[in-house]
């Protein structure tokens, strides 16, 4: 069995930790007859302090490599902040987005391979060397594209990177808008296209429907080549409230209502075939989305036995859907 994920950062990280056991208790056969793939956002990644920070790919890397910081979701377990105390003592004003002294060797590796000339799916594959993934992660592009938010900053319009709107604004500046900066001219990464034609299905994990799933969606050539396999995807919202993060901010910019069943419409039945939504939404599985087959079952990734479960039961969605299309 062949599995695509298209992954953001937390909720896609964890979904995979769930995914992963799943299919080493047996699910899909057994580790040795699965496949996983996983298709990475770049459009948080950064460039601060003359190095490029891929927070997602960093975030499913170490999630799945066992080096994940487990309070925060993101960045290194036992973590010291030397660098980012000596650079504070030099006055440097980027000091709101947070990199441990663990997590700039990761960038300086990066950046030095990308100086060097090598793609980010080159490097990105070097850096998995260290950890233990049990899957493959391919960034969604070799190409440099950047999330950016159009804001109102009282009265004015301003063009923020998505980073310094999320983390450093915590999202409360309103967004008029919410865009790939250089996505339209990029192209999916090698082995992207080539896994998504092999795959039996896709699963989309409750990553950030807008800019993360959807920021991956937006490179030329993903969109057509997902909706051509049979997708399921896990909500990312139970009841009206995102299950982590700040979706719903994204979701307003955009003009979609935070709920599941508007964001399994806003991907509409073109994308989706399968979507699991939480039980508290059992109203959104017994009444229906047009074209879209829903399924309700509690969703909270508490650990990562109840996330294998949830793992499974997309698992079994997708097969079901598959081999009804036979």
């Amino acid at each position: 069995m062949r599995i695509v994920v298209l992954a953001g950062g937390i909720g896609g990280a964890r979904f995979l930790r769930g995914l992963r056991k799943a299919v080493a208790d047996g699910t899909g056969g057994g580790p040795d007859a699965t496949t996983i793939t996983v298709v990475g956002n770049t459009g948080d990644d950064i460039t601060l302090f003359g190095l490029r920070v891929c927070p997602d790919l960093d975030t499913v890397m170490y999630t799945l490599g066992d080096g994940i910081n487990t309070t925060n979701g993101w960045g290194r377990a036992d973590e010291t902040f030397t660098i980012r105390e000596e650079l504070a003592a030099h006055g440097q004003e980027s000091l709101w987005f947070t990199l441990g002294d663990r997590d700039f060797a990761t960038h300086i590796m990066r950046t030095a391979m990308l100086n060097e000339g090598l793609p980010l799916s080159a490097a990105t594959e070097s850096l998995c060397r260290r950890w233990d993934l049990g899957m493959r992660l391919l960034p969604m592009t070799d190409d440099p594209v950047e999330t950016h938010v159009v804001v109102d900053d009282d009265g004015t319009e301003r063009d923020l990177h998505f980073q310094e709107w999320w983390v450093r604004h915590r999202a409360a500046l309103p967004a008029r808008a919410i865009y790939g900066a250089g996505a339209e001219a990029a192209a999916p990464a090698p082995g992207v296209l080539e896994a998504l034609e092999e795959a039996d299905f896709v699963l989309l994990p409750p990553s950030n429907p807008v800019v993360s799933v959807g920021t991956i969606l937006s490179v030329p050539g993903l969109r057509e080549a997902v909706a051509a396999k049979t997708v399921v995807g896990v909500s990312p919202i139970i009841g009206a409230a995102p299950v982590r993060g700040m979706a719903d901010a994204c979701l307003a910019a955009i003009g979609v209502e935070t709920s599941a069943r508007a964001v399994a419409e806003h991907y509409g039945p073109d994308l989706l075939d399968g979507w699991l939504v939480d039980t508290v939404d059992a109203e959104v599985a017994a009444s229906g989305v047009t074209g879209i087959s829903v399924r309700s079952r509690p969703l909270y990734m508490t650990d990562d036995d109840a996330t294998a479960d949830i793992a499974r039961e997309a698992i079994a969605m997708a097969r079901k859907i598959v081999g009804a299309a036979r």
